[in-house]
């Protein structure tokens, strides 16, 4: 089987001869790994079964600080990867003179063409990221979006429309080109022991936006995959309901992986489940491949699971506690 065809087998909830993978890393550990390997193209040998695309332009305006598209400042001088925004686009939502912009629709199409050449047998994945809720946050500032659910709730409505528009306008594009397989949509909407603004708050602001945006891309025959951190089961029949696909990123510290595979593994596929917070960077090589090879027979049983660690590899992995896992990766057959 291609890697293609491995990754629609566990999205259909189909077995297929080894169960699909990927590994992506932070800044900091992919340094690390290319040191100790000798290698500055290892990933590209790593046999990842998604080529993905994200479609999100940072410009560097003064030493460690970088705009997006948004206007948002993002310092980077602590964190390289993402960093922490450093400005606020729109402090009141009730007086707000914020323009949003118009989707860079060259730039997009750029990354659908670097798709196309580099995608190989491997699953084309179209990254949307910080879409909704995150994308409000990042304008406003947390603590004002989670205070306007109950004191601006119109408002505040008013601005998730307008994000709501703009992501629209990108599936536009993405949406035309037939060898894009699906669309990673990103929002992290949970906590390590729930729901950031609650069930009744997400079904409120968060659920109908996802119907649609999710709607649209199932209408276009492709697949739908959303990341979130975090502790999100209470929404899991949500999502279902609405067309998601495959959740992504799945922290065995917060859900009972056999619970949630029996309950729902018909029914939503889970991609990830090796943990980054915990067993990664504390454990020995041998406990992670037990572990990694535990998993992967819970998860994969009957297909629906694609495994990965639970997000960007960080620093502060040991490379041989990487390389235990990605072994178990690589020699499924034995």
């Amino acid at each position: 089987m291609t890697k293609r065809e491995r990754v629609i087998a566990a999205l259909e909830h189909r077995e297929s001869d080894i169960t699909p993978y990927n590994i992506t890393f932070t800044l900091p550990m992919a340094e690390k790994m290319a040191a100790y390997l000798g290698d500055d193209d290892f990933q590209q040998k790593l046999n990842n079964h998604f080529c993905t695309f994200s479609m999100w332009q940072f410009t560097e305006v003064e030493k460690d600080i970088f705009e997006d598209e948004f206007g948002a400042r993002w310092d980077k001088s602590i964190d390289k990867d993402i960093g922490i925004v450093c400005n606020q686009m729109i402090p009141d939502l009730d007086e707000r003179t914020y323009t949003f912009p118009v989707p860079d629709k060259a730039h997009i199409l750029k990354g659908i063409e670097w798709l196309k050449e580099n995608k190989g047998d491997r699953f084309a994945l179209f990254d949307m990221g910080f879409t909704m809720y995150e994308r409000a946050w990042v304008l406003c500032g947390a603590e004002n979006v989670l205070m306007d659910m109950i004191v601006n709730p119109d408002g505040l409505k008013g601005l998730l429309d307008e994000i709501e528009n703009y992501m629209h306008q990108v599936l536009d594009v993405v949406l035309e080109h037939d060898f894009i397989d699906g669309v990673l949509f990103g929002d992290d909407w949970g906590s390590q022991r729930g729901l950031i603004m609650g069930k009744d708050r997400w079904v409120a602001f968060i659920k109908p936006r996802f119907e649609a945006l999710f709607g649209r891309v199932k209408k276009a025959g492709k697949f739908t995959l959303h990341h979130s951190c975090g502790y999100i089961e209470d929404i899991f029949e949500d999502l279902i309901e609405i067309g998601l696909d495959c959740y992504q990123t799945f922290q065995p510290e917060v859900y009972d992986i056999e619970k949630v595979k029996e309950t729902y593994g018909d029914k939503l596929a889970i991609w990830g489940g090796i943990s980054t917070q915990q067993l990664l960077p504390f454990e020995t090589p041998e406990v992670i491949a037990a572990e990694t090879a535990r998993i992967m027979s819970v998860l994969g049983k009957g297909g629906g699971y694609i495994a990965a660690p639970t997000h960007d590899v960080p620093g502060d992995v040991p490379v041989e506690n990487l390389l235990a896992m990605w072994n178990v990766f690589e020699n499924q057959g034995k």
